[in-house]
């Protein structure tokens, strides 16, 4: 179970939105390299990484930031926010980037993250937005006809590195992940699941060690772990322990 703290991206700032809406952003820090260094001493394997700007946008609009994170950075960087074309894809991994989420372009050209996850396998994730059971696209503000798990099962077997699905009516308000949905999902697919929106507590990390959440591959962490909810070395001590309890112990993402 890997925890993925969250850097959201707004104008070149770290922020964190309410159900995604971008008139209701909290700063947190205006130097997004010195969050993504102090991640790092606290111990956080992966960060995980998201151009709001871009995602409505459609092409990525924090890229300086995102430099800043990756020069700062000793720990692998997921990437996700206006990537909708094969050349933003080969831009961020040839910077640096160590996975690209693709999350509209999922909806509307699924072919193109085949073709991603065919030409640079493992480094492709797929994520799934979910407002009132659909998939929702363009930065949270449109929702498509499509449930998570009929998205998720389109990208079975092309190689896909990981599912991210998010909970839109839980981001952002500290209520709690949604863990009865995510591991729907997680067990009508074979890829890896990452649970996110809504953890809330050192309570919601005690949750993710029950058995059940097992088929989980990790947790987005975001609001709780700015507002000091969450205590980073505590919540990765207790995920740790439970790792080395667990039989057998998930390591699809490394």
């Amino acid at each position: 179970m890997i925890l993925f703290p969250a850097i959201d991206l707004k104008e070149g700032r770290c922020v964190r939105l309410v159900q995604g809406d971008m008139a209701q952003a909290t700063v947190f820090n205006d130097d997004p390299g010195d969050q993504a260094a102090r991640f790092v001493a606290q111990g956080f394997g992966w960060l995980h990484v998201v151009d709001l700007d871009g995602a409505f946008a459609g092409r990525p609009m924090n890229g300086r930031a995102v430099d800043d994170i990756l020069a700062r950075s000793t720990v692998p960087v997921q990437l996700g926010g206006g990537i909708r074309d094969m050349r933003t894809v080969e831009g961020w991994l040839a910077k640096g980037v160590q996975r690209v989420i693709i999350g509209t372009a999922a909806v509307r050209d699924p072919d193109f993250v085949r073709e991603a996850a065919r030409l640079h396998p493992g480094r492709i994730a797929v994520g799934i937005d979910a407002k009132n059971g659909r998939v929702a696209v363009e930065g949270w503000a449109a929702t498509a006809s499509l449930t998570a798990e009929e998205l998720g099962r389109r990208f079975e077997d092309v190689g896909v590195a990981a599912l991210i699905y998010t909970d839109i009516a839980r981001d952002g308000i500290l209520t709690g992940l949604n863990v009865p949905m995510t591991l729907a999902l997680a067990r009508a697919v074979s890829i890896p699941v990452i649970a996110s929106g809504g953890l809330a507590s050192m309570a919601d990390i005690e949750r993710l060690t029950q058995p059940d959440c097992r088929d989980l591959a990790g947790a987005i962490t975001g609001r709780a772990l700015y507002d000091g909810r969450i205590d980073p070395a505590e919540a990765l001590a207790v995920l740790a322990a439970s790792a080395r309890t667990a039989e057998p112990p998930d390591t699809r993402l490394g």
